[in-house]
């Protein structure tokens, strides 16, 4: 039976940038439902305009639900999940460039960092957690991705070449991801 998966951009992105199209042809040609979420305003974000798209889009939220979040998508989506009450066990997400600190370069990102995420919440629903980052990421510091991996106590892929995983770093299609989710599907 198919999966139910959520693909969430990130800053200045849309849901036909970067490899979200070829992963989103990829999961249905395996017969799985994919939703790639437009997030409002991606140049000039609002978190309460973020975080109500997701309240909008995602339906049913269980043990066939995933999540792909792309850099700023990532924290958008953990603030969601923790505002739910109660929080039911889903599938799992896969963060890639993901970050819970400020950005220094992009100080107008800071309402999305600035309260603390309850990680033991997420973990404890959450059934399979991983987080991918470039050692060479110019936009999201590997540390601070590593960093959200130990809270979130999610598998840590960290790749040598790939910049912030964009169009521009040459991601039109993104394998690992591909892969990562296919694991996390099969071993339910």
């Amino acid at each position: 039976m198919g999966k139910q998966v959520y693909i969430i951009h990130g800053y200045g992105a849309s849901p036909s940038n970067h490899w979200f199209p070829w992963l989103k042809e990829k999961l249905i040609a395996d017969n799985h439902q994919v939703s790639v979420l437009h997030m409002p305003n991606s140049s000039d974000p609002k978190k309460e305009e973020w975080l109500k798209t997701l309240a909008n889009k995602i339906k049913n939220l269980d043990n066939n639900a995933y999540f792909v979040a792309h850099s700023l998508g990532s924290i958008t989506l953990l603030n969601y999940l923790e505002q739910l009450d109660p929080l039911l066990g889903f599938g799992g997400f896969i963060l890639v460039s993901g970050f819970a600190e400020r950005l220094s370069s992009l100080p107008s990102l800071d309402p999305f960092t600035v309260e603390k995420v309850d990680y033991q919440k997420i973990i404890s629903a959450a059934n399979s957690r991983a987080v991918i980052a470039a050692k060479d990421d110019y936009i999201v510091p590997c540390e601070l991705s590593q960093n959200f991996s130990k809270q979130l106590d999610a598998s840590f892929y960290s790749v040598e070449k790939g910049g912030h995983f964009l169009e521009d770093d040459g991601f039109i299609t993104f394998q690992l991801v591909y892969d990562i989710l296919n694991n996390m599907m099969k071993a339910v």
